[in-house]
């Protein structure tokens, strides 16, 4: 029988695991969340033999008595009898106060928030250091983490060798924390400043071709090409099943979303499962 999928979703309070665990849902996953601990062996053990379920979800709460004095034992034994991930979301101090702020929501360890973040870090750092994936998700709205996990972990058509995750961004709004290839295209001419393209997005073909037309922006692609042919094989070939390349500009509306539209017309021909984010495009 085909050993399950599990993905265990954990991290800061604040960061998104909610909005995770759902995409989670999205991407066909049979999801639970706040399981305690003790019960997730017998869970998965109960799913994978009783019903056809191969595609699992857990999201795990720093609230349960006894979390990390039972959870790294239990996920050591999860990962010898399924192909199981952690993945830890995490988020600068100042976007998780904000967010419990517009939320108006306590921190679940109680308390000052700043502290009670402070101590969650702390009782979670083992966990981190043993996370399969880390994502920082300051940068996401609500929308785009869901996009972006949806990305990662929905089902894929034919079984490829690996995940490919495209990001556009705009610097402005800071870098994806979570990117393995980060490349700067803010040399590149900005339509920005020719009135009829401003409002335009970069995914238009008039932005497209004022960007890309350009000599600087051939060979550059030329390099960035170059660069892909060489990697993704490698990649591969060590078993990395996550590659995500983020192309940022000023603003993330025009010239990253330009290039990275080309970018996955060539990645097309690598034996990869392809994804396109446009974080900032407005």
């Amino acid at each position: 029988m085909e050993k399950p999928i599990i993905v265990i979703i954990t991290g800061l309070s604040g960061s998104g695991k909610t909005i995770a665990l759902r995409a989670l849902e999205d991407s066909d996953f049979f999801c639970v969340d706040n399981l305690p601990v003790a019960l997730i062996e017998s869970f998965v053990s109960i799913i994978s033999r009783d019903t056809d379920i191969r595609k699992i979800g857990i999201g795990i709460d720093i609230r349960e008595k006894g979390f990390l004095s039972e959870i790294l034992g239990v996920l050591k034994n999860l990962k010898n009898q399924s192909h199981t991930e952690i993945l830890f979301l995490e988020a600068e101090e100042d976007v998780l106060l904000r967010r419990f702020k517009e939320t108006r929501r306590p921190h679940p360890l109680g308390g000052n928030i700043e502290k009670a973040i402070q101590i969650e870090k702390e009782r979670l750092s083992l966990l981190s250091e043993n996370a399969d994936r880390i994502i920082d998700t300051s940068s996401f709205t609500p929308h785009q983490l869901r996009q972006f996990i949806t990305s990662l972990y929905k089902t894929q058509k034919t079984k490829k060798a690996m995940t490919v995750v495209l990001i556009s961004f705009g610097f402005k709004f800071g870098a994806p924390q979570n990117a393995d290839l980060l490349f700067d295209v803010r040399f590149m001419p900005n339509p920005n400043f020719v009135p009829k393209l401003k409002k335009l997005k970069g995914t238009d073909k008039r932005i497209s071709d004022f960007v890309c037309k350009k000599p600087e922006a051939k060979l550059f692609m030329e390099k960035v090409k170059d660069l892909m042919d060489f990697l993704i094989p490698l990649y591969i070939k060590e078993g990395k099943s996550y590659l995500t390349v983020g192309v940022g500009c000023t603003g993330g509306n025009h010239r990253s979303p330009a290039i990275v539209e080309k970018l996955k017309i060539y990645l097309k021909r690598h034996p990869i499962d392809l994804h396109i984010v446009h974080r900032d495009v407005g």
